[in-house]
């Protein structure tokens, strides 16, 4: 990708006359010496793919472990029966965000958005956004052009990786990611899809990599629910008008230095944070047990 910051493209934005997603697409044709409709064709695989998975939930899965499933689909009873605290809409999100992640613990078909631990964060937003709007797929596809820009530009001067940065590099960057297409889908310009990213990963900054076992479970799967939540709100207040007070890309460059200085335990190792718990040990052992029989 030819782009190393946000502003890179904000400054093609304004220059060209084109919106944000455009940049990405005009990139990838570049980068990868395809056509317009060829770049939008894989783009639109990953839609589908996305569709195709959150209709695939199985409520009655179970991951090996015992740790996750069904939990998507009890959300999705309790929207159906009460009317959430949050409302309806933001109810069918946290619903798809522990479908996908259930999904994956089970070893489903998902997509990683940027990776695997953070799939449900994207289509969370995504998927029930394109049913109750009933919108048109190919603004979807503009909207995953956005996502993958930022995407992107956070793995170029930071880290999508757990094992590098922290769950502020999986969670954190798909809900960076999630609420850029967001304010796209809402008719946000270049300048408002940056802040909303920006916000995004200030919220979550310092988010630490403790999954229980060291299995993508436990708590990856409900962090998807609040890298979603969280992308929907900052999609909201860049779309206000309201902006990141520190400029978007010395905020992906904090999360570096963060994540540079957090503990390794705290990276992805399943040694410290929940992790480390006594029930997280129990669960360990139990699993290092199972795994020598």
């Amino acid at each position: 990708m030819a782009y190393n910051s946000l502003e890179e493209i904000l400054e093609v934005c304004r220059e060209s006359q084109i919106p944000f997603w455009e940049t990405i697409l005009q990139d990838d044709m570049n980068e990868r010496k395809v056509t317009k409709e060829e770049s939008f064709e894989k783009m639109m695989g990953m839609w589908r793919a996305m569709l195709s998975s959150s209709e695939a939930y199985d409520e009655k899965l179970i991951s090996n472990s015992g740790l996750v499933g069904g939990s998507g689909g009890i959300m999705e009873q309790y929207i159906q029966k009460e009317t959430p605290l949050c409302g309806a809409f933001m109810g069918q999100v946290i619903a798809a965000a522990l479908q996908m992640g259930e999904s994956n613990a089970c070893m489903k078909r998902i997509v990683a958005a940027p990776t695997a631990g953070a799939c449900g964060v994207l289509p969370a937003v995504l998927v029930p956004f394109y049913k109750n709007e009933q919108t048109e797929d190919a603004r979807i596809g503009e909207a995953l052009y956005v996502a993958a820009g930022i995407g992107q530009v956070i793995a170029v001067r930071a880290y999508i990786a757990g094992a590098s940065g922290g769950c502020q590099a999986e969670i954190g960057s798909a809900s960076a990611m999630a609420a850029g297409a967001m304010v796209h889908l809402r008719g946000g310009n270049a300048g408002q899809i940056a802040h909303a990213a920006a916000m995004s990963i200030k919220n979550l900054l310092g988010l630490v990599c403790d999954p229980v076992a060291g299995l993508v479970e436990v708590p990856c799967v409900k962090r998807n629910v609040i890298g979603a939540v969280n992308a929907l709100a900052c999609a909201d207040m860049a779309l206000a008008g309201i902006e990141s007070r520190i400029p978007p890309d010395q905020v992906i460059d904090a999360m570096k230095e963060v994540g540079d200085l957090m503990n390794v335990s705290l990276r992805e190792t399943g040694e410290g944070g929940l992790a480390a718990t006594a029930f997280g040990r129990e669960v360990s052992l139990k699993q290092g047990q199972e795994k020598f029989r």
